[in-house]
């Protein structure tokens, strides 16, 4: 049974600033915030093996219900005992619902206060998900953190649009929250965010957060922020909102991103993080370092037997050069790809740990403001 007071553990909050330290706890095991799920849409994250990500050391990886429902399908998933042994994860697994895939069909879906019809990618076929439905999805999954079904808005997008999206993401909310009451999902180990949206207009971001904080959620998510909108305007949008947000339950900033992102979203106050970039990046031979992007198909590195990051001790960096992974790209072998992934994802899980360090030490801001210089980024402006 799973206990909505006990789903969050503020450990500290930094000396004089907002990062937080601390402990999403679920019934396949405690995870220590601030973290990155690495992105299995499929239940895979691509090119690396479950023992891959127990040896970098993830303590969670994030699923898609909407590409699982689509194949292998609800039954085959349920047969095999739920995902967590689907997939052979025995640790902690968040669920999205879909509901970005399904909006960015455009002309293949009809939208109503209902829910949502659409047609299948894969074959065409038509699909009708309600807010309950996807519930219904996730409890066949067995995810520990599930997502509502919300309204993402485009970008850009017209007040009218947006104002409409945020009163049927609320709309499906309270839908949501009733029926994972109803069907005793909390007490099957399962915990359910809600999804503020609002595009880029300051009073319906409020606004959608004020109704799902009504809601009394496990954990508290921003959307609809890696949609095409600039950096600054998506971190305008944290800014609204986060001191809004409960002290006592997770904030997670849904697709974002960058590692100069993440150390600044942390600084804000973010707890959670998702994103494809270190394994779709690593399939097109772009690795990243503290000192930004090596991009290793590039000419420059066909003679250099240095390491990919001399600071990183992940295998990849331990046993091959810059010059062998080049040639890997180049030749077209499979390796290359994996190789890039094991290290973009291991940078990624390490940067965390380096961040929930410096968050421990009362250092933080030093830590931000350090890390922003070395990686060259333009957030370092406004640390």
């Amino acid at each position: 049974m799973s206990d909505q007071k006990y789903f969050y553990t503020l450990l500290k909050q930094d000396r004089g600033g907002t990062a937080r330290r601390g402990v999403v706890h679920t019934s396949h095991g405690d995870i220590q915030a601030p973290f990155f799920m690495p992105v299995g849409t499929k239940a895979t994250v691509k090119t690396l093996s479950q023992e891959d990500l127990r040896a970098i050391g993830a303590e969670i990886e994030l699923s898609n219900t909407y590409h699982l429902f689509l194949r292998p399908g609800c039954d085959i998933i349920q047969r095999a005992g739920g995902l967590h042994k689907f997939m052979g994860w025995d640790r902690p697994i968040l669920t999205d619902s879909g509901g970005y895939q399904v909006f960015s069909l455009t002309d293949w879906r009809k939208l109503t206060d209902e829910g949502v019809e659409f047609q299948s990618h894969i074959d065409g076929l038509k699909h009708f998900l309600t807010p309950e439905r996807v519930m219904d999805i996730q409890t066949v999954l067995g995810s520990d953190m599930v997502m509502p079904l919300d309204e993402c808005s485009p970008y850009p997008c017209e007040r009218a649009p947006a104002e409409e999206a945020v009163r049927r993401t609320a709309l499906w909310a309270k839908r949501t929250k009733a029926h994972f009451e109803k069907t005793g999902m909390r007490e099957r180990g399962q915990h359910l965010f809600s999804i503020v949206q609002g595009s880029v207009y300051q009073d319906l971001r409020e606004r959608s957060a004020r109704e799902l904080i009504d809601l009394d959620t496990d954990g508290y998510a921003i959307g609809g922020v890696s949609v095409g909108e600039t950096v600054e305007e998506m971190f305008k949008v944290l800014s609204w909102v986060i001191g809004m947000l409960p002290r006592d339950r997770p904030r997670y900033f849904m697709g974002i991103g960058m590692p100069d992102q993440i150390v600044k979203a942390v600084g804000m106050g973010i707890d959670m993080f998702d994103t494809v970039v270190p394994t779709r990046y690593g399939r097109y031979g772009t690795c990243f370092t503290d000192r930004g992007q090596i991009v290793i198909r590039n000419g420059q590195y066909k003679e250099d037997f240095s390491p990919l990051d001399s600071e990183c001790d992940c295998p990849t960096c331990r046993n091959y050069s810059r010059a062998y992974i080049r040639h890997l790209f180049n030749a077209g072998e499979v390796l290359g790809l994996r190789l890039a992934a094991y290290h973009n994802v291991h940078y990624y899980v390490r940067l965390m740990a380096r961040i929930r360090r410096a968050i421990e030490a009362g250092d933080y801001a030093a830590f931000e403001k350090d890390f922003l210089s070395r990686y060259g980024s333009p957030l370092a402006e406004r640390v």
